[in-house]
C-alpha cells in the first residue's frame, strides 16, 4: 500500500499542494504535520514510520519533506529498506 507523508513547516503554509498529489498519486493515505523539517522532534512522521509494513511504500512529494538533512534522508530510507519497506519521490527520480 502506498501511505503518503506531507509536511509544511509554518501554520502559514497549506498542505494542499502536496495532499492533492499524493492522493492523486495514489496513496490510501496520507498523514500530515506542520513541523520544521529542521526539528528532530516530528510526531506524526514517527507515526507513519511506526505504521509502515513491509511491502508498504512511503510517498513523499519531495525529498525535502522527510529528511532534515541528506544524512537524516539517507538514514530514513535505509532503515525503510532494512524494513522492506519502499519510498517514492513525487518530484525527484
Amino acid at each position: 500500500m502506498d501511505i503518503g507523508y506531507a509536511r509544511v513547516s509554518t501554520g502559514e503554509q497549506t498542505l494542499d499542494l502536496q495532499f492533492d498529489a499524493l492522493k492523486g498519486a495514489g496513496c490510501g493515505t496520507v498523514y500530515r504535520e506542520t513541523a520544521s523539517g529542521a526539528k528532530a522532534d516530528r510526531p506524526v512522521l514517527e507515526e507513519v514510520l511506526g505504521y509502515l509494513r513491509p511491502g508498504d511504500t512511503l510517498v513523499v512529494w519531495k525529498l525535502d519533506r522527510l529528511g532534515r538533512s541528506l544524512k537524516h534522508l539517507i538514514e530514513v530510507v535505509a532503515a525503510l529498506a532494512e524494513r522492506g519497506v519502499g519510498f517514492k519521490s513525487l518530484t525527484e527520480q
